[in-house]
């Protein structure tokens, strides 16, 4: 990285000094920068004496990860701090404190704490000791913001702390605007207290107990059953559903079935003409990449074997439809294409063409439409430019469905693995408006919650915190992270263990 200084706007530029340890930079620090000095800041990174040394068994650790995945440096690599790093910070200007030993810091200082401890090793440390980190950002002392970012690899300590890394920059890029803008406000919690050091023998001990048995019972596992099997489940009933009781209890519920070459997910309910229908995503194993099919129900209320109706040259999946303005429309989720795209049925329900791309350039997973308060709204799970893409939350806003779509101004609303990632369409439920969201606690699609909408209009965003299905024996797969409903027809998903067995697969 070169030039940090020089990326910074000629005029009216926002001084921000970046605290850096003499020894120990890491990637993760300088891409911070770069991101800051692209967003016209005028930055400058500071030599802070000392080092943050992290246990000589996680560096270990890290470094075997890195060189057995031979992908692109990752964010916790060690760099050296470009030439032109200053020894003296400026006054006045906004300061950051990276260096890993961060102190009593004025009331302008931004210091991102990792479980409490300012140096990101506290967080490598966590993801060894199979526990996931949290972020607060501190200012003169207080949490001014927080992050609990998803992980999508529990099993490889590297890969989890690059979910982690991506997701401080995404959280002090965040703050930095709103502290400039003066919205940055202390939050209501406490400042978290810092864990114990955790010394290279304990690491060490870490890696025996805990990272290597889960290395070995996932590879073991992957030899004879497929990472991911999604099953889709579907009931007919006219009672109350998930969203009113909160649990998958009460009427039976029957699995589509697919032929274990392919599973079916994400599934979108659509009644029409007093038919019912079922979107859902198909992944056929043997490309690794989703199309969008349809099954339709006869009056037996048994589904059709699912056809394809809809597939790009990228991975689609969450096959949103809705009617709005007398057409039926379709908004799947596109991320890997980078761009949202509004689908219309030219030919219900087999043939569907492009309509117009609501939002351009941009890695946003299973954008959800509400139509609330007089203007329609976009909430979405984006990927900030690394890490996953599911705890990021994102909301755009328009007046007519083609847009334009305008971010809202205090993007990102959240980062937050438990409340981020839709995970069907809006309910109503009497006056609440609840909303299934994804909670990635207990890895992707570990469980799925419900939150009721409390705020929504161009300055605030605002839910409750989702409380989680309850599971019922009327269900096999209770790690299920969609659900929907049209009419009487409700319908979820679920993770399923399906074993590789020659030319087919059998449930575990």
């Amino acid at each position: 990285m070169t030039g940090i200084h020089e990326l910074g706007r000629d005029s009216e530029m926002s001084e921000i000094d970046i605290l850096i340890a003499e020894a120990g930079t890491r990637r993760w620090q300088l891409v911070l920068a770069e991101r800051l000095a692209a967003a016209g800041h005028d930055v400058r990174l500071v030599r802070k004496p000392g080092t943050d040394e992290w246990p000589a068994a996680l560096e270990m650790l890290l470094s075997l990860e890195a060189t057995l995945a031979r992908g692109p440096a990752r964010l916790s690599t060690k760099v050296d701090a470009p030439a032109h790093t200053t020894a003296q910070g400026r006054p006045g200007a906004l300061v950051i404190d990276l260096s890993g030993a961060a102190s009593d810091a004025g009331g302008a200082t931004l210091v991102p704490v990792f479980d409490g401890s300012p140096s990101a090793s506290a967080a490598a440390a966590a993801l060894a000791a199979g526990k996931l980190p949290v972020i607060a950002l501190l200012k003169g002392g207080r949490v001014v913001a927080e992050a609990r970012p998803m992980v999508d690899s529990r099993i490889m300590v590297g890969r989890g702390l690059e979910d982690v890394l991506a997701r401080t920059i995404s959280l002090v890029a965040a703050s930095v605007e709103k502290h400039l803008a003066g919205t940055l406000r202390p939050l209501r919690m406490a400042v978290p207290e810092p864990q114990a050091a955790t010394g290279s023998g304990a690491i060490a001990g870490r890696i025996a107990s805990s990272v290597a048995p889960r290395l070995a019972r996932e590879s073991v596992r992957r030899l004879s059953r497929w990472p991911f099997h999604w099953r889709v489940g579907y009931r007919f009933h006219d009672g109350r559903g998930v969203a009113e009781t909160g649990m998958l209890g009460g009427a039976d519920w029957s699995i589509l079935p697919d032929d274990g070459q392919r599973y079916y997910a994400d599934p979108f309910a659509f009644e029409r003409d007093r038919r019912h229908f079922l979107f859902v995503e198909e992944f056929p194993h043997a490309t690794g990449k989703g199309i969008i099919s349809v099954a339709e129900f006869g009056a037996d209320r048994r589904p059709s074997v699912p056809r394809p109706v809809l597939e790009e040259p990228f991975h689609l999946s969450y096959p949103q439809v809705f009617s709005h303005g007398g057409e039926t429309w379709m908004l799947p989720e596109g991320g890997a294409g980078r761009g949202l795209i509004l689908y219309r049925a030219e030919r219900f329900p087999d043939h569907w063409v492009r309509h117009a791309v609501l939002v351009e350039d941009r890695e946003l997973f299973d954008a959800t439409l509400l139509e609330h308060g007089g203007r329609l709204w976009l909430l979405a799970a984006e990927r900030d430019g690394m890490g996953s893409t599911s705890d990021v939350m994102v909301v755009f806003h328009a007046d007519r469905l083609e847009g334009p779509w305008t971010p809202h101004r205090a993007n990102p609303i959240l980062i937050d693995r438990a409340a981020a990632r839709p995970g069907g369409a809006f309910a109503k439920v009497g006056r609440r408006i609840v909303r299934p969201v994804q909670d990635g606690t207990g890895g992707y699609g570990g469980g799925l919650g419900l939150s009721d909408l409390i705020r929504l209009d161009e300055d605030a965003v605002q839910f409750s915190m989702p409380v989680g299905i309850l599971p019922a024996r009327n269900w096999p797969h209770p790690r299920i992270h969609t659900l929907n409903r049209a009419g009487t027809l409700e319908v979820i998903d679920g993770i399923a263990e399906v074993k590789r067995r020659g030319g087919g697969l059998q449930a575990a």
